[in-house]
């Protein structure tokens, strides 16, 4: 039986073109296969297809907008199956970038999936397929016609970990009755910070709460153990240090940062991972001009005792490079491009170093310097003599790094007790099986 929901004029109007776009999607879609953009052979799901078959028992639907997004929700999913190991997750993205990681790095009984496109007959095949028994959205994105459907086949609806700045919450507030007919939907809606939780109110959310973010409960990202053990065949005893999810603005830094390093001799490597791995070209060149040896993982080059620089250009190896790593310099932190993920290193137990611009992780960059976890090092002329010298120290101070990297290892530990009442209350709204 169908629920029936209130929609207001801004919802009714896009409901009504949904049916109308959908031959422009489908058109979008066949574009992106065409130049490459989209995989081949999972384009299908973005038009509600799958050969993936549904398992058998109780599904619960996840949707994240990338790897991040998705990673963050381990530890919750993973407490979830906890308390029902028959508990299947179907997890949808829309980033294509994010699929592989995402896929070797999958909760217990979970699969992947790309988020269909909004139109009714495409959600109608997912829906129709994967029957699931509780649909859970996650930080930003929102899908207004997938929410829509969702709710009126009375599957329950839970909005966790929203993150809406002042900014988003200008743009949205454009939209406001699409907000306000859908957010009453979500029996649980958690955010991230008071402002967030404000702006949600103010946009139709029920009673939403302030919950810490989900990132620091963060489980470390998975290791191959037989590429860790070749890895470590090779370097020896050699030190490390990462810099992880790079932009040029960084790897300028980190170069110029290697670079003086290896005036002292015996230097650390240093494991160089860009964010966007077909920029190798750039970065090889920017390695050069510095006087750097370099060699790139995809080519599969090998290491040499004079190496200076791996070029880390593959997806979804970080935790093999965290797992070896001393310290790690965080991407996105120079060049004002709001920083990334600090986290993910921390929960290996490593300190993180990181440039000026962290405002897309604010709060959590804060709470990780008052336990002493990371370093700021400022845009200055100096910044690289100063990731030179914090490298030499980590690579060299045992005691000092192991006080830090116990820091890192209670908060990760903290965050994860906290998760278990969102927990409790996500496992109370899981319906039958449709």
């Amino acid at each position: 039986m169908q629920r029936r929901i209130k929609i207001g004029a801004q919802l009714g109007a896009y409901l009504l073109l949904r049916p109308l776009l959908q031959p422009l999607m489908r058109l979008i879609v066949r574009r992106r296969i065409a130049s490459g953009k989209d995989d081949a052979t999972r384009g299908g799901e973005k038009l509600g297809q799958t050969k993936m078959p549904r398992p058998d028992g109780t599904v619960v639907w996840v949707h994240a907008v990338g790897l991040g997004e998705v990673l963050a929700l381990r530890p919750l999913l993973n407490e979830l199956h906890r308390r029902s190991p028959d508990l299947h997750f179907v997890i949808t993205s829309t980033a294509r970038s994010s699929a592989k990681v995402i896929g070797d790095n999958l909760p217990p009984n979970a699969i992947h999936q790309f988020l269909p496109l909004d139109g009714p007959k495409f959600l109608r095949r997912f829906l129709d397929h994967w029957r699931p028994s509780l649909s859970i959205w996650s930080e930003q994105d929102f899908w207004p016609g997938a929410i829509y459907d969702t709710a009126r086949r009375g599957i329950p609806l839970a909005y966790i970990n929203a993150r809406i700045n002042k900014k988003s919450y200008a743009n949205r507030r454009k939209m406001k009755g699409i907000y306000r007919a859908l957010l009453p939907e979500f029996a649980v809606v958690t955010a991230q910070d008071r402002d967030s939780a404000e702006y949600l109110t103010l946009l139709g959310a029920r009673a939403p709460q302030v919950s810490t973010s989900l990132k620091p409960a963060a489980e470390p990202l998975r290791v191959d153990k037989v590429e860790l053990d070749r890895f470590r065949g090779v370097i020896g005893s050699r030190k490390i240090w990462v810099a992880a999810s790079t932009h040029e603005a960084d790897e300028a830094k980190v170069l110029a940062a290697q670079a003086l390093l290896t005036r002292g001799g015996d230097a650390p490597l240093l494991v160089l991972v860009p964010r966007v791995p077909d920029r190798a070209v750039s970065i090889l060149e920017m390695a050069s001009a510095h006087g750097l040896s370099c060699v790139q993982r995809s080519e599969g080059e090998l290491l040499a005792p004079e190496t200076a620089v791996y070029l880390a250009d593959t997806f979804g190896e970080l935790g093999l490079w965290y797992q070896q790593a001393e310290i790690v310099f965080v991407g996105a932190s120079f060049g004002g491009l709001g920083g990334h993920n600090p986290w993910e290193p921390a929960c290996f137990g490593l300190s993180v170093l990181h440039g000026p611009a962290t405002q897309n992780f604010a709060v959590d960059y804060q709470e990780l310097a008052k336990a002493g976890v990371t370093r700021l090092v400022p845009e200055s002329e100096d910044a690289a003599k100063l990731i030179a010298e914090y490298v030499a120290k980590a690579t060299s101070d045992s005691v000092q790094n192991k006080k830090e990297n116990s820091h890192a290892t209670q908060l990760v530990a903290e965050a994860r007790a906290a998760l278990v009442p969102l927990a409790d209350k996500l496992f109370s709204l899981i319906g039958p099986t449709p």
